[in-house]
């Protein structure tokens, strides 16, 4: 704990560096693979892929607001929770928000059923080099520490390496990103990644394009979307 300590001062601080593993890591501009290269670099999100965001939002949401109206997880829609509980009524919006930004939210979440086992795979096959890339909230109390906490408590301490924090994910190079935000913006119009939804409660209802596709959960066929990078 010592390590993650020390992470969260230098975010204070304003040292820390918001990619970790540079050697492999590149802003966009460079390439993420050498044309000769058969490796892929995959991206996998946190909240909503990896931790249960929604589950849990509601658990302690209903928990310290019982006598507030709430969404249940089959309304759920939009990305954005607290955008939903301010068209209940707006003062819902701010109770929505303190619920993230409280101790322990991020540290306390489920992992989502399969993310663990599955992403333990992936990393374990050839050629494939995998990255949590999680963007923390920008009350940064808790967050950052958390995240990389609940690394450690369902990984191990040596996944800490492949945690990558941002605000913008489109500046970081890979292949595939599996994200269950269906619009991902930021400084790079054209993200050198693939973005792969993944189903959650909140974009299910979505009809996505060809050739935009998705991973419906952990028990899909991940194996294949990882494959299809690698051409």
């Amino acid at each position: 704990m010592v390590f993650l300590t020390s992470l969260l001062q230098g975010w204070r601080r304003g040292t820390f560096l918001m990619l970790s593993s540079c050697s492999f890591l590149q802003i966009r501009g460079h390439s993420s693979r050498s044309k000769k290269s058969n490796r892929v670099r995959v991206l996998v999100d946190m909240d909503g892929v990896l931790a249960d965001f929604e589950g849990g939002f509601l658990k302690n949401y209903r928990a310290t607001y019982p006598d507030e109206p709430y969404i249940s997880l089959e309304d759920r829609r939009g990305f954005w929770v607290s955008a939903q509980y301010g068209m209940i009524r707006p003062d819902l919006c701010q109770k929505a928000i303190s619920i993230w930004e409280s101790k322990d939210f991020f540290l306390d979440l489920d992992p989502i059923p399969g993310a663990v086992t599955a992403v333990k795979q992936m990393v374990n096959l050839t050629d494939t080099d995998v990255f949590i890339c999680t963007s923390p909230i920008m009350k940064y109390d808790h967050c950052p520490f958390e995240k990389y906490a609940w690394v450690e408590k369902h990984f191990g301490r040596e996944y800490l390496e492949q945690v990558v924090l941002t605000r913008d994910k489109t500046v970081v190079s890979a292949h595939l990103l599996i994200d269950d935000n269906p619009d991902i913006s930021g400084t790079e119009p054209n993200p050198s990644w693939e973005h792969i939804l993944f189903t959650a409660c909140h974009n299910k209802h979505l009809l996505l394009k060809p050739p935009k596709r998705r991973l419906h959960s952990w028990a899909d066929d991940w194996r294949s979307l990882v494959s299809s990078g690698r051409h």
